[in-house]
């Protein structure tokens, strides 16, 4: 139990720490490029997991899972995590970090939406707070950066769509959690590089330059600043936050249960916060601070539902 907890503790303060080290890059990277980076090293990082997770399991890869990982990468790097690094650009890393932590609400939506699974009461209720609570954050009647908020519930929202097409293809395939991240994430980093090549392609560059938003999109940097005075700073992003907090978040759901594992999205909405108060300053309002309290008890609502219900599971198979 106790290394369950260690795993929770560790993966609970990576996550929490993944958007105020991304905001400290500033200009350094481009969003694509930094997004390649980290999760071709975080898909590295996870690699010799997901290798023996598939030797125990005696599964061997098809070449028709490439389709299932090219979606599910396509879906994550692509979109959702593109859209969660040009959140950080445009708004507060504690805004970011609370609003993205809301995810989970929405893959239960598309669950029920794509998979047909019943939301049982408790979810439904942690649907409920969890909205009310995005929506004292955003605070619709005095929107200061509407960009910043609509990017970072674009991205929770995708991500929860990411979660829910993984946990069906997991369920297709018997991949287990490990296995899916992996795959994507390398998968992923493949479709992102092609894309980051395309944008050198001088026609491509040359209209994107046309459009002012697409601008930054253009002849996307593959390399630029990936030297010794970053070294540390990507070694944090890609091993320790990307590849070590999913692996050690992995490593304590097959030590407890999924709810327990969990615990680190509930925690990191009200750690996530404080963290990038002390270590850049970000100043939090007192809407926002009654937002992720809100948010936090639709997230123990969750986890208590969770609970309740694995071992009501547990005592049926018993």
């Amino acid at each position: 139990m106790k290394k369950t907890v260690l795993y929770i503790l560790f993966s609970t303060v990576m996550f929490s720490l993944m958007e105020i080290v991304l905001k400290s890059t500033g200009d350094a990277f481009n969003p694509i490029q930094i997004n390649w980076i980290r999760f071709t090293i975080g898909g590295i990082v996870l690699l010799p997991f997901a290798i023996s997770s598939l030797r125990i399991q005696g599964i061997m890869l098809r070449w028709s899972d490439l389709k299932l990982f090219a979606t599910t990468g396509f879906m994550c790097l692509l979109v959702s995590m593109t859209l969660f690094q040009l959140a950080i650009m445009y708004d507060q890393a504690s805004t970011v970090a609370v609003v993205f932590s809301s995810n989970p609400v929405f893959a239960l939506i598309f669950s029920y939406i794509i998979l047909h699974e019943r939301l049982g009461r408790a979810n439904l209720i942690a649907v409920i707070l969890s909205i009310i609570g995005l929506l004292v954050i955003v605070n619709p009647t005095h929107l200061n950066n509407a960009l910043g908020l609509v990017l970072s519930i674009s991205s929770a929202l995708t991500f929860g769509l990411y979660s829910i097409i993984s946990r069906y293809g997991s369920i297709k395939r018997g991949f287990n959690g490990i296995v899916m991240t992996c795959f994507t994430f390398l998968v992923g980093a493949i479709e992102l590089y092609v894309i980051m090549l395309i944008t050198h392609i001088s026609a491509v560059a040359d209209k994107m330059k046309q459009v002012s938003w697409l601008r930054q999109f253009s002849n996307i940097p593959v390399l630029t600043n990936v030297n010794g005075h970053f070294f540390w700073t990507l070694f944090f992003i890609g091993v320790c936050v990307t590849g070590g907090g999913f692996a050690f978040y992995f490593l304590a759901m097959e030590r407890s249960n999924v709810s327990t594992a969990s615990l680190v999205f509930f925690i990191k909405p009200g750690l996530a916060p404080i963290l990038a108060a002390l270590l850049i300053g970000d100043k939090i309002a007192m809407t926002t601070i009654i937002g992720i309290v809100i948010i936090i008890a639709g997230s123990v609502v969750t986890f208590m539902g969770n609970q309740r219900r694995e071992s009501g599971g547990s005592m049926q198979e018993s």
